[in-house]
């Protein structure tokens, strides 16, 4: 985003891709969701800082995150992404709980969680921020 001027957006809404839950592309290095979670957190922190910088004082910027599950075992992703937001300044406005379900894959999970025994993801955070 080096084209834009700093402190010149007024408002940041986003929903990233990540750990691999819906591929965007086949072989685009530079695909999110194509990442590692450590990696795409990492990735993350470049995102939070130019967001920072191109977002105007006392403006907000939203992102809408999701958590994810590996081997059996929760992924608190959404959380990190918060923290890596509150590291380059921001500061949380806003938490909101969106419920999700009847997703493309809800069937798929669903028969999977009975089958060995874990819960559905079934929410995601919108962090609204304040610059």
């Amino acid at each position: 985003m080096e084209f834009i001027p700093d402190n010149k957006i007024d408002l940041i809404c986003t929903h990233p891709p990540y750990a691999g839950i819906i591929p965007y592309s086949e072989d685009i290095p530079e695909d999110l969701s194509r990442l590692s979670v450590k990696d795409f957190l990492e990735e993350m922190k470049a995102v939070a800082a130019e967001s920072y910088r191109v977002l105007k004082k006392d403006k907000f910027c939203a992102i809408l995150m999701g958590d994810t599950r590996q081997k059996g075992c929760m992924i608190p992703m959404s959380f990190e992404v918060m923290e890596i937001f509150q590291e380059a300044g921001f500061k949380l406005k806003e938490l909101i709980i969106k419920e999700q379900h009847n997703c493309k894959a809800t069937g798929y999970w669903k028969t999977n969680s009975v089958k060995y025994n874990f819960l559905l993801i079934a929410h995601e955070y919108l962090f609204v921020f304040k610059k």
